[in-house]
């Protein structure tokens, strides 16, 4: 059994970790921290999980405790696993972090755009980032994992098909993706309002988001160049799901872009191709740890649009996450992520 603690079990990604880890039969939480609810039970802040985590309650953080698990998730802000991850991997604890800390490899790059120098530039050396259908053989002797963001994960696996084939122009890329109003996490803020963001929707920080620089990383490692892409996010009003309409232009329009998808995810469990004229539905991957994708070329043009959907807090954090740690230590893959999504 595998000893499990989590590090900011509060928000959604964490009771989303604790709800998929509930059903896991090699995973034990047996840590579980928060330093406003110390001492609340966890199934009397989260009444879902009562009869799964009976006597867990939260607790302050406490390095060794947290060290004495084979492996600690943070579910945390940007800037806390800076503090801790080192003090584990130093005791010879895994770290699985679903925060932005150790996905940019430039240090100075995350600096800009978290608006603080980086807490601990000497780890990035170790950290793998958690995307499986990439990374899967690195993930397998990781001691650090980044985990993607949820708009990263969406527009990577929606656009890795093309730049690896080298088929679409990698300087002119666009992703305009909508996510549901979790992403912008638990905490009170005026914009995530009931009265705010129902019956509305908007686009925001055009003009450079933080997921960008990451997923521009991704992007030039899959076509070995330099990129070009304008990515522009949205809040929709809707619990959870993201949406991503991904553009590339193709120089080849003879090129069966269906057979390419589908040979590229033929082995990814957890990557869905839908049959040719598809158009996935957020709906249909709530609760589930799978990406949904369809390909089309509109009018048989130079124009190739990707729909690329994903459960934001699931296959765009805390399932990605399992998806990790399953592969981290030697199990199935689909160990506790193969329900399916709910409807309606």
């Amino acid at each position: 059994m595998i000893k499990v603690g989590i590090v900011g079990g509060t928000g959604y990604t964490g009771v989303e970790l604790l709800r998929l880890l509930a059903q896991h039969p090699q995973a034990e939480v047996a840590v579980i921290t928060s330093r406003s609810e110390a001492g609340v039970a966890v199934a009397d802040m989260y009444p879902n999980l009562r009869g799964h985590y009976d006597g867990l309650a939260f607790s302050v953080p406490d390095s060794k405790a947290l060290a004495a698990c084979d492996v600690v998730f943070f579910a945390t802000p940007h800037g806390v696993a800076h503090a801790l991850a080192g003090e584990l991997l130093a005791a010879g604890t895994k770290v699985i972090d679903l925060s932005a800390d150790f996905r940019l490899q430039d240090a100075v790059e995350w600096g800009k755009w978290y608006g603080q120098p980086h807490g601990a530039p000497e780890l990035l050396k170790d950290a793998v980032y958690g995307l499986p259908e990439v990374n899967r053989e690195k993930i397998r002797q990781a001691r650090l994992i980044a985990v993607p963001g949820c708009y990263p994960t969406a527009t990577q696996l929606g656009l890795l098909p093309l730049l690896e084939a080298g088929l679409a122009d990698p300087s002119r890329l666009i992703a305009d993706c909508k996510s549901g109003v979790s992403g912008a996490g638990r905490g009170a803020a005026v914009g995530s309002l009931f009265c705010e963001a129902g019956e509305s929707m908007k686009a925001y920080a055009v003009k450079g988001h933080r997921h960008l620089p990451e997923i521009s990383q991704g992007l030039r490692q899959a076509a070995g160049k330099d990129i070009g892409l304008t990515f522009v996010p949205h809040l929709t009003p809707m619990i959870r799901g993201i949406h991503a309409t991904l553009y590339a232009t193709v120089a080849d329009t003879s090129v069966d872009l269906q057979a390419l998808f589908e040979k590229r995810y033929a082995n990814e469990p957890f990557v869905d191709v839908m049959p040719a004229g598809s158009h996935p539905e957020t709906r249909s991957v709530r609760g589930a740890n799978v990406c949904r994708i369809a390909v089309h070329r509109p009018q048989g043009g130079d124009l190739v649009v990707v729909l690329s959907v994903i459960d934001n807090l699931v296959k765009g954090a805390s399932g990605q996450a399992v998806q990790n740690l399953n592969i981290l230590f030697g199990l199935d893959e689909r160990m506790g992520l193969s329900h399916a999504g709910l409807l309606p």
